[in-house]
């Protein structure tokens, strides 16, 4: 089964509870998402975290803990213990889901206890400008994982396993990334602040043979433990590009298993993905950050906002074939680091837009599926209460729709700023065809071609009740509401 056609769901947001019941609610889930379309899951990240059973993941501690061990004060991880999550990989993939892991090679968190190294601080805003000459630094750096006691691996690591920091608790207010002893700053990473190598934590020097070794370990144990499909890569723009085509191959070969790739490049500078595509050979795919922009700069502009643009410099008009289209993920949600909400009112339109076309592998987000209701701290310190809402309704009706209808030739009709659409014509095994339509102004009207004469189309979103039939030459004018989005479909 290939990723052709496919249909993402990241499985988890930010602030999903801490109760340990993610993995088992996604067994009973699975059957029930491979029906509706959804053909892979991406998973939170499965290992031990900083916060022990409150992190969402992302503060990598020990990557050989999949909840098995008692360390940072927790045995199970915020989704559940190894077992759980072992079990769920399994229902997933019974189900005919592919499973993608989450994985964070940039940095480690929570060490175990403290080194000191000579180090030299430097600007966190520009990683080119020593802010002071170099000095005995006091780091956590040594990682011993005691609660695992060498089970998997008996490797430790030290201050000589990393580049970099940002605490020294000889001087723990002074703010500065602090370059370690006979260190450099990795090339082959994005260019903000002169080298966005380090972003938090311990950050792992990707030049020492020990790391990449102990990673490549790693990924052989991983996926001969857990046989996943794939991986999600976080924060590629901060690692050195070319380890991640060598790391996935290392995996390749060990397992036998072809495992898909996709990268967090977290930048609405479309030069700089294809930058790592080039640096990458194509060998992993990129999240659509840049379009996640322009759905963000629609929702927000209104009628004001042409959307003959909403396309224009992203990964899926220019890489199609690599790019993974989102609407939104937990890192945009509301309250998060880099929060750039698309507004509820035209989430529906950009989900048609992502999984009813034919470029690009779209990705579902937990929150906008089901919704989300948390509360936490702003920038501006104070705190908040967030309502998401659930657009689960329209989106099985997207998927429906997808499934049944959106094949052979696509016939775009972006030729007025505030009414776009599109129509697929079918093809011998899935004739028929199917007619989109969308607003972000007032009501919409456009002839388009279906390529069915005399077909009746109904508008499966129930947003027109009346339907449309085609004439001789399979043309109608189909419709939609203000601010709306309309699915044509033909009436059975």
């Amino acid at each position: 089964m290939s990723e052709l056609n496919g249909v993402m769901m990241q499985y988890f947001h930010w602030y999903i509870a801490s109760d340990g019941n993610l993995w088992k609610e996604l067994a009973e889930q699975a059957d029930e998402l491979a029906q509706k379309g959804v053909t892979s899951v991406w998973l939170p990240p499965a290992y031990k975290g900083s916060g022990g059973g409150l992190d969402v993941g992302y503060g990598v501690y020990d990557l050989y803990d999949l909840g098995e061990f008692d360390q940072k004060s927790s045995i199970r991880t915020k989704y559940g213990t190894k077992d759980e999550y072992l079990k769920a990989v399994k229902q997933v993939q019974h189900a005919g889901i592919r499973v993608y892991a989450d994985v964070v090679f940039n940095h480690m968190m929570g060490g175990d206890a403290p080194e000191e190294v000579e180090a030299t601080p430097f600007n966190p805003d520009n990683r080119g400008e020593a802010i002071g000459e170099p000095r005995t630094a006091k780091v956590w750096t040594h990682f011993k994982f005691e609660g695992r006691d060498r089970k998997y691996s008996d490797m430790e690591w030290h201050w000589w396993h990393f580049d970099a920091v940002d605490y020294n608790e000889h001087d723990p207010d002074f703010n500065a990334v602090y370059l370690l002893q006979d260190k450099s700053f990795d090339d082959n990473v994005d260019l903000e602040k002169g080298a966005f190598d380090y972003l938090m934590g311990c950050d792992l020097d990707m030049e020492s043979e020990e790391v990449r070794t102990a990673l490549n370990d790693w990924g052989t144990w991983y996926v001969d433990t857990t046989e996943v499909d794939g991986f999600r890569f976080d924060a590629v723009k901060h690692v050195k590009a070319g380890f991640f085509p060598q790391w996935l191959n290392h995996c390749r070969r060990e397992s036998g298993k072809r495992l898909f790739a996709v990268g967090e490049y977290w930048s609405y500078e479309i030069e700089a993905l294809h930058h790592f595509i080039d640096v990458t050979g194509g060998d992993v795919h990129l999240f659509d950050a840049p379009l996640h922009y322009n759905f963000t700069e629609a929702s927000k502009a209104g009628d004001t906002y042409d959307l003959r643009q909403i396309f224009d410099n992203t990964l899926v008009q220019q890489q199609p074939a690599l790019a993974v289209t989102l609407v939104d993920n937990h890192d945009s949600q509301p309250l998060q680091a880099l929060e750039s909400v698309v507004e509820p009112w035209f989430k529906p339109l950009a989900y048609a837009l992502i999984l009813l076309r034919q470029d690009g592998y779209p990705c579902i987000f937990y929150a906008d599926y089901y919704g989300a209701h948390y509360t936490d701290v702003g920038t501006d310190g104070g705190e908040y209460e967030i309502w998401l809402d659930s657009h689960q309704w329209l989106i099985d009706k997207f998927l429906y729709a997808r499934q049944t209808y959106a094949y052979g030739e696509q016939y775009d009709y972006f030729d007025h700023p505030q009414t776009i659409g599109w129509s697929r014509l079918g093809n011998a095994d899935q004739p028929g065809g199917m007619a989109v339509l969308l607003s972000n102004g007032d009501r919409g009207f456009k002839w388009m071609e279906t390529a069915q004469p005399h077909q009746t189309y109904i508008d499966i979103t129930e947003h027109v009740p009346d339907p449309v039939t085609t004439n001789e030459k399979g043309w109608a004018e189909f419709r939609c509401e203000a601010g709306s989005v309309s699915v044509w479909v033909p009436q059975t």
